[in-house]
């Protein structure tokens, strides 16, 4: 556990700045879920290395689950210049991409953001302004070879197609995880 415990403070700390977003929750419940949850800690770690500064968002009563996004102020360093899937990434015959944003997230064993989900992270303030970020794209999009993103300009989302293959060094992926 040692090797959390700096990451409990980072997560704690981000926790109490934003306190005002959940006044019900307390902290000593998601350290407790936390706690007995290790590979989830192991993900938020993998999040935090990444650029993402994951922080909690929201309790989602339905399924008894504490919500982490990537809170990040632009897109996640360490998750940039990558394009939307393995086989948007293997359909690439030049100039391919590190990896895939789908087959990063199964490695860290997060979700990346829905569209739903982009919007309820802009609802806490002013993220991608700069940068945008590849989301849950629908199957009926992606098998015509498309993937969306969004990014926030001019205080408003703005959600977005290209082909899967795409790549920028300004997108990357933000992610979410429920414990």
């Amino acid at each position: 556990m040692a090797s959390y415990e700096g990451l409990l403070g980072i997560l704690k700390e981000r926790f109490e700045k934003n306190k005002d977003h959940y006044p019900e929750i307390a902290w000593s419940d998601i350290e407790k879920r936390l706690l007995d949850n290790l590979d989830k800690v192991w993900s938020l770690q993998e999040m935090e290395s990444s650029g993402g500064q994951p922080s909690f968002v929201y309790y989602e009563a339905s399924s008894d689950k504490y919500v982490f996004f990537d809170c990040s102020k632009e897109s996640p360093k360490g998750r940039r210049s990558i394009c939307y899937d393995h086989e948007a990434l293997e359909a690439r015959k030049k100039h391919k991409p590190k990896d895939s944003a789908i087959h990063m997230a199964e490695v860290m064993k997060i979700d990346i953001l829905s569209e739903k989900d982009y919007k309820r992270l802009q609802d806490m303030g002013d993220y991608d302004t700069k940068t945008s970020s590849w989301i849950q794209t629908p199957d009926s999009i992606r098998s015509l070879g498309g993937a969306l993103y969004c990014d926030n300009r001019y205080k408003t989302v703005f959600t977005y197609h290209n082909g899967a293959d795409a790549y920028f060094s300004d997108r990357g992926f933000r992610g979410a995880l429920k414990l």
